[in-house]
């Protein structure tokens, strides 16, 4: 009794919890408490057991240790369904739903209403998942239409609404903005101050401490698997944060950034022209340079690099690498011919996550590995290591499983196959989302490093201050056309957010 009494003040109360996989403690003695009505920031870095935690909570482990509160009552959490039933929902940063089916059977799976014992009862299943859109602000979408036809940021909202027809009493929410623009983000916000109305406890994982500032009411940082500190937001800064997060202060970013770029045109863009996603697209790129493409969600920015290298078919324009025109027919052949693309999406398409590490570095040069057996396996190690120390992959194990890594690290083996690639130009598309400060950190000196070699870089990136720390020029793109271009001394946020909504000096006249 007196545990539970103790414990009434909060909606969860984690209490020394622990969690061991193989050879790692994940989670380390971690108490972790939040209040009805509150928002409280989970914080780490990537492998610093932010997930592994949440995962506790949501009964995906049954050996577990320490002892988990919900709303005073001791409960052992061994199960989702059990989760699911003390009032625990999660959004995961990888989106549950099934795409080819409709939103409300997405809405409403597992519990559909029914006329009888064979029929759904269509209507009311329709009635119910709009009364759950409304909670996140769908009202205008139709819940018969299946998840592939609506945008990302629609998907990410009707997981959420999906979480919510539970009732929650505790609502996690892991990496929610990772796939969205900057004004769906403040969109998602105006949700979360709504549900904290309410009286959910809001649980919210982010490496993004702007986010962090505008949402939390308190912060709990982890490292290692240990809690570090928790302290209400209005008591701390992104200075400490940072420090909390990675043990030491981290030099800015961008402070030591020296343009790199030359006369020397590498790639030419004439009349590109994919109809209905990018029309009469011009624009070079030097040797050196870190060339931004920037505009709001839906600009057109990756069907463009899919366009360059050969992913998607266009209907017209010339391409030239170092002066050579060039149509590339695939990503082998784009490769081949100096030019990779690094995606935005390394779970299903950058990455083969049940392989080796060594298997997805030399992925694109396998053939390059040199002739004969021991041979091949001697320079393909030496290679494979050099990249993943050189990315401060962790652990650094070439015959470690992908999909064992945390997601930073995972992002930092993407980056390493590309850079093991031998490619001279490489466009970069999101290159740090979902990591944290310090796997940004290596992502970007590993970026400096490669333009100071003499290649050049195409970075297409929604994150405000890595395009203005990194970059020598920005075009802007908006509905799939270039209307106007940024040299390196105006780039700056505000510039950039003016510009990419058809406004400002950088803007040409015929465009606005």
């Amino acid at each position: 009794m007196g545990n539970a009494s103790k414990n009434e003040a909060y909606a969860l109360d984690m209490r020394k919890v622990s969690k061991r996989f193989p050879g790692t403690l994940a989670v380390d003695q971690v108490d972790f408490r939040v209040r009805a009505g509150e928002v409280h920031a989970l914080m780490g870095e990537n492998g610093a057991g932010k997930s592994t935690l949440m995962k506790m909570l949501a009964g995906l482990f049954n050996d577990y240790t320490g002892e988990i509160y919900i709303d005073g009552e001791k409960r052992e959490v061994h199960t989702p369904n059990l989760a699911r039933e003390y009032g625990i929902g999660m959004v995961y940063q990888e989106l549950s739903l099934a795409r080819r089916i409709s939103i409300y059977e997405n809405l409403l799976v597992g519990r559909l209403p029914k006329k009888n014992a064979l029929f759904i009862d269509k209507a009311k299943a329709i009635e119910e998942a709009k009364k759950l859109l409304h909670r996140v602000g769908l009202d205008d979408i139709d819940p018969t239409l299946d998840v592939s036809e609506i945008s990302q940021c629609d998907a990410q909202l009707v997981e959420i609404a999906k979480v919510l027809g539970f009732e929650p009493k505790i609502l996690v929410m892991d990496e929610p903005t990772s796939a969205l623009s900057s004004e769906e983000v403040n969109r998602l916000f105006d949700i979360v101050r709504n549900l904290k109305e309410q009286g959910l406890a809001i649980v919210y994982i982010s490496h993004h401490l702007g986010e962090i500032f505008e949402i939390a009411d308190m912060v709990t940082v982890m490292r290692d698997g240990k809690l570090v500190d928790s302290f209400p937001i209005t008591e701390t800064n992104t200075e400490q944060l940072v420090e909390c997060m990675v043990g030491e202060p981290v030099k800015s970013f961008y402070a030591d950034h020296k343009s790199m770029v030359t006369d020397e045109e590498v790639l030419r863009v004439e009349d590109f022209t994919r109809w209905g996603f990018f029309h009469h697209i011009n624009f070079n790129l030097h040797k050196g340079e870190v060339l931004a493409i920037c505009g709001l969600a839906g600009s057109g920015r990756t069907e463009i690099a899919r366009g360059l290298t050969g992913v998607d078919k266009t209907d017209g324009g010339k391409v030239y690498i170092h002066g050579k025109e060039v149509h590339f027919k695939d990503l082998g052949e784009s490769i081949r011919g100096g030019l990779g693309y690094l995606t935005e999406d390394r779970k299903v398409v950058g990455l083969a996550l049940p392989q080796t590490v060594s298997d997805n570095v030399t992925a694109c040069i396998i053939d390059k590995c040199g002739p004969g057996i021991l041979y091949q396996a001697k320079k393909q190690n030496d290679l494979v290591d050099e990249r993943i120390n050189e990315m401060s992959v962790y652990p650094a194990d070439r015959d470690r499983l992908v999909n064992s890594f945390s997601g930073g690290n995972q992002q930092k083996v993407l980056m390493a196959k590309w850079l093991a690639a031998d490619v001279d130009i490489l466009i970069l598309d999101e290159p740090t989302r979902g990591v944290d400060v310090n796997a940004k950190q290596v992502i970007h000196d590993a970026v400096k490093r490669y333009v100071s070699q003499g290649n050049a870089c195409i970075l297409l990136s929604s994150d405000l201050p890595e395009v203005v720390g990194l970059c020598d020029r920005a075009v802007i793109l908006r509905e799939g056309h270039i209307i106007g271009e940024i040299p390196k001394e105006g780039i700056n946020e505000n510039a950039l957010l003016i510009a990419a909504n058809g406004e400002g000096e950088y803007v040409s006249c015929q465009n606005k």
